[in-house]
C-alpha cells in the first residue's frame, strides 16, 4: 500500500532535482476534487496578486515579491525599473567592496524580515570562501550587543556595517544602530564611512544616512512585506558582500515560481503542500508544523519559516471579518539532532502534528570516508531520515519529505519561493489576509506605552522616600502591575534605586537614593 501510494504521489521536477512526497499525509483519494473549488479561488488570487492588485488593504500595498525575481511580470515599467536599477546598485558596489580588500567583516543590523532571511541565507550558503564574515544584530539585548561586538573588536576598522529597516523607526533595529555607533566611537573609527543603509526612500533612517554621510544607501520598496523581503535588497545586499552568488538564488527562486504558477494542482508543488497543510489541520491549523532539515545547514530554515508562515498565517479574522483564529504554529531544528531531543513525543506522545523532512541527497563536495565498512556518515543521516519517517508512520503520525540535490544558492532561492507561494495559497484556502499583521503593531504599542511610564518612574520618586508599587502607580494614574515591573527593572539596572523584597509584590519596597 505505501509503495503503491508513494508510486502515485511522489511530484518530481526533474530539471530542478526537486521531489515532494505526500504520501504519508491523511488525505482521502478525493481530497483534491473536493476542494477544487477553494484551489480554483486561491490560484486566481494568487493571479491577481502577481498582477499587482492591492493585498495589503491595511496599508493600500500591493504585494509584489515574485516581481524580485522576474521583472517581466512586475505590472508595470517602473517597478520594473526599479528592481533593475536596485540590482545593478548591488553588483556594482559589492564589487567595489570586494576589489578595495578593505572589509573583512559585515555586521547586519536589523529584526524580524530584516534579519531572519539574511541569517538563513548566511548560515546555508557560507564557506571558507565567502568574501567576508558575516554577523548579526537581530534584537534590543544589551548583552547580545556585547557578544557581537567582542568579536568585532580587533577589526571595527575592516567591519562594514548594515542597517536595516523599511521605515527607520523600528526601535531594535534604532537601538542596534545607536550602540554599533558608539561601539565604533569607543574605538575611534568613524561610523559613517563604513556604513550602508537599506531602507524606505526618505524614511527616518534614510534622511539620517544622508545627512550623517552614510557610504551608501539602497532602497526597501513598499510593496514588500519583512518576511518576503530575502529576495530584495535586505537578503541580496547581505548576500553578495559575503560572496554568495544572488543570481543563481534568483534563478532557483524563479524556477520554481515558473512550476507553481501553473493552476494544476496535479504538478503545482506550493498548492500540494498548502493542501497538505489545510487537510492535516482541519482547514483550522488543529496540527502543528515540525521542519526536520536532514542538512546541519538548513539548521535556519525553521526559524526562518516561523515568521514567513505563523506572521502570514496567524490572524483573528478571515477576509469577511469573522473571528477565525488562523494559523499553524512551526517549530524544528535539525535531524539527527531532533532524534535525540523531541522525536520520541512526536512518535509516542500527542498526535498533534506534521512533520516535514527535507532531504539533501548530496551528503558533501568532497569524498567521504567509511565509518563502518562500506557505510558513511551521510549513509547514516539518509539512514536516520528514513527510519525517523518510518517510525512516525507506524504510529499513525503524518509526515511530508522534500527532496533536493545539495545546498546551493539554486536550491535555497527553490525552497524560499515553494514556501512563499505556499503560504499565499494556504492564505485562499481557509480565507484570511497573508499580507498584514495587525498583531505585531499591537505589541509595538503596548511596548511603547511600558516605556513611557518608565520615563516618569525615576522623576516621580522622592530621594530617601520608599514607595510601593501601588503608591506610585495612583501617583502616575498608572497600572501597579506594569509600575511593579517597571520599578523592578530599573532597580536592577539604576545604581540609585534600592529594591527591598517584601511577602509579596504589594509589600516591595523602592527607594531612590
Amino acid at each position: 500500500m505505501s509503495w503503491t501510494r508513494f508510486d502515485r504521489q511522489l511530484l518530481r521536477y526533474h530539471d530542478l532535482g526537486f521531489g515532494l512526497d505526500t504520501s504519508r499525509m491523511h488525505f482521502p483519494e478525493d481530497f483534491f476534487v473536493s476542494q477544487s473549488e477553494k484551489i480554483a479561488r486561491a490560484f486566481a488570487d494568487n493571479a491577481r496578486l502577481e498582477a499587482g492588485e492591492i493585498a495589503n488593504p491595511d496599508e493600500g500595498r500591493m504585494v509584489g515579491h515574485y516581481w524580485l525575481r522576474d521583472v517581466n511580470i512586475a505590472p508595470d515599467a517602473t517597478l520594473k525599473q526599479d528592481i533593475l536599477g536596485t540590482l545593478k546598485s548591488i553588483r556594482s558596489f559589492t564589487a567595489e567592496i570586494h576589489a578595495q580588500g578593505k572589509f573583512t567583516h559585515v555586521l547586519i543590523v536589523g529584526i524580524g524580515g530584516s534579519a531572519l532571511g539574511p541569517q538563513f541565507v548566511a548560515d546555508a550558503l557560507g564557506s571558507k570562501a565567502d568574501k567576508a564574515r558575516i554577523l548579526f544584530l537581530d534584537n534590543t539585548d544589551p548583552d547580545g550587543f556585547d557578544r557581537v561586538f567582542s568579536q568585532l573588536a580587533d577589526v571595527v576598522a575592516s567591519t562594514l556595517v548594515v542597517v536595516i529597516s523599511k521605515s527607520g523607526g523600528t526601535k531594535e533595529t534604532r537601538n542596534g544602530m545607536v550602540e554599533t555607533a558608539a561601539f565604533f566611537a569607543r574605538s575611534g573609527t568613524p561610523f559613517s564611512p563604513n556604513a550602508v543603509a537599506v531602507t524606505g526612500v526618505g524614511s527616518e533612517l534614510d534622511l539620517h544616512a544622508e545627512k550623517q554621510g552614510w557610504l551608501k544607501r539602497f532602497p526597501m520598496f513598499d510593496w514588500i512585506g519583512g518576511r518576503t523581503s530575502v529576495m530584495s535588497a535586505v537578503g541580496l545586499l547581505p548576500a553578495a558582500l559575503q560572496g554568495i552568488d544572488i543570481d543563481a538564488f534568483l534563478a532557483g527562486a524563479a524556477a520554481m515560481d515558473a512550476k507553481t504558477r501553473v493552476a494544476d494542482v496535479q504538478t503545482n508543488a506550493a498548492m500540494q503542500l498548502a493542501l497538505m497543510w489545510f487537510a492535516a489541520g482541519a482547514g483550522k491549523g488543529k496540527k502543528d508544523m515540525v521542519i526536520l532539515p536532514y542538512k546541519d545547514r538548513l539548521m535556519l530554515f525553521s526559524k526562518y519559516l516561523q515568521q514567513l508562515i505563523m506572521e502570514s498565517l496567524g490572524k483573528e479574522k478571515d477576509l469577511a471579518g469573522n473571528i477565525v483564529h488562523q494559523g499553524i504554529a512551526v517549530y524544528g531544528n535539525k535531524g539527527s539532532t531532533d532524534q535525540h531531543a523531541y522525536v520520541q513525543q512526536l512518535r509516542d506522545g500527542i498526535n498533534n502534528f506534521f512533520a516535514t523532512f527535507i532531504e539533501v541527497r548530496k551528503s558533501r563536495s568532497g569524498d567521504s570516508c567509511d565509518v563502518e565498512p562500506n557505510v558513511t556518515s551521510g549513509d547514516y543521516l539518509q539512514g536516520f531520515l528514513r527510519g525517523t519517517r518510518t517510525a512516525l508512520a507506524q504510529n499513525n503520525r503524518q509526515s511530508i519529505t522534500i527532496s533536493i540535490p545539495e545546498v546551493t544558492p539554486f536550491t535555497v532561492g527553490l525552497l524560499i519561493a515553494l514556501y512563499e507561494r505556499a503560504v499565499g495559497f494556504y492564505a485562499s484556502l481557509v480565507g484570511i489576509n497573508a499580507y498584514h499583521q495587525p498583531g505585531v503593531e499591537a505589541g509595538k504599542k503596548a511596548a511603547t506605552e511600558v516605556l513611557a511610564l518608565q520615563k516618569k518612574i525615576l522623576p516621580a520618586l522622592v530621594p530617601g522616600v520608599g514607595v510601593t508599587a501601588d503608591t506610585l502607580a495612583e501617583k502616575l494614574q498608572a497600572d501597579p502591575e506594569s509600575t511593579w515591573h517597571a520599578l523592578t527593572h530599573l532597580a536592577a539596572n539604576h545604581p540609585g534605586l534600592v529594591f527591598v523584597p517584601g511577602a509579596s509584590p504589594a509589600l516591595d519596597v523602592f527607594t531612590l537614593s
